[in-house]
């Protein structure tokens, strides 16, 4: 086997993901900073930094053992689908030059054709598609989730959407704090539920129009993540084809438009068409195919004749 001098890098999709968080984390950092001052006067400079500093946890092992056992509900393979899994797996790496060992492999207790990537290290799939697929389908998507680690897409959307949660929170706050005042509003005090609910809609009415240049890449962020997105998914499926896959990749493409047609619904997964623009790709969310147009420009996945026209060239194995 032939070991890549490089074995992984941040391509343009990858970079383009963290410049659109930039927004969401410079308010963040804003955020923790008043915190930090309110609850650590004395060593305020101290919550800043070590919030700054968690995004390594990223990297961290442990830390990821617990971010696939508890947030993204997967389990280590029993020995009889690691038997399936690692010959798989090395023929995946070997290909590209990559280091197999470096990477653990998961598996999610799921009836859905699904495959993630996430953190450092981390790739999973799901019981269906372990026991369902070929081996060459299924090593097609393991090289799948393999482009979205070697080119950079797993760890900077798990940081850009780590670093986003405080804004998040704050944006959730405001939210809440309206539609509490809002419902106050229809009660007996209407009259002093609705001068609060004036006068708060105008206290954010007001920072909004002052720091616009802060509030519109935050409400444009979306859109332009989720068209960033589904650029990352065809950056994958071309080093999935690039390496040899495409007509199994192809294949298992196929599967999932046929399954659509017949149960006329599509689970938004790493490997769905019509996924939603959800954080790490393993929501187990199910929509209709035929999404509104907001629907589709915050979908994270092409659809299926997109990537399928971009593996064309590869489906005869060229």
């Amino acid at each position: 086997m032939h070991l890549a001098k490089r074995q992984r890098g941040i391509d343009a999709t990858a970079w383009g993901q963290l410049l659109l968080y930039l927004p969401s984390f410079l308010v963040s950092l804003v955020i923790v900073g008043v915190l930090s001052h309110a609850l650590l006067p004395a060593v305020d400079w101290l919550g800043t930094l070590l919030w700054l500093v968690s995004g390594a946890m990223a990297f961290h092992r442990p830390t990821e053992r617990v971010l696939a056992r508890h947030l993204l509900n997967l389990r280590h393979p029993t020995r009889q689908e690691l038997a399936r899994l690692k010959p798989l797996w090395r023929e995946a790496t070997a290909r590209t030059g990559v280091e197999g060992r470096v990477y653990e492999l998961w598996i999610e207790d799921s009836d859905r054709l699904n495959a993630l990537a996430a953190a450092g290290h981390i790739v999973g799939v799901t019981r269906f598609a372990l026991e369902r697929l070929s081996g060459g389908q299924l090593a097609a998507i393991l090289a799948h989730e393999l482009g979205h680690h070697v080119r950079g897409h797993a760890w900077t959307s798990l940081l850009g959407q780590w670093y986003a949660v405080p804004a998040r929170l704050a944006w959730s706050a405001v939210r809440g704090l309206v539609r509490l005042v809002a419902v106050i509003g229809r009660g007996r005090m209407g009259f002093w539920a609705a001068v609060l609910l004036i006068a708060t809609g105008g206290i954010v009415l007001v920072a909004a129009l002052s720091y616009w240049f802060v509030v519109l890449p935050l409400v444009a962020s979306p859109y332009l993540l989720a068209a960033v997105a589904r650029r990352v998914e065809l950056r994958a499926d071309r080093h999935a084809a690039a390496a040899g896959f495409g007509p199994m990749l192809a294949e298992v493409l196929h599967m999932m438009q046929a399954a659509e047609r017949e149960s006329g619904r599509v689970t938004a997964s790493a490997l769905s068409g019509c996924g939603s623009a959800a954080a790490i790709g393993t929501g187990p969310t199910a929509r209709r195919c035929r999404p509104s147009v907001s629907g589709k420009l915050l979908s994270s996945h092409p659809d299926y004749h997109t990537r399928l026209h971009h593996l064309a060239a590869y489906r005869e194995g060229r």
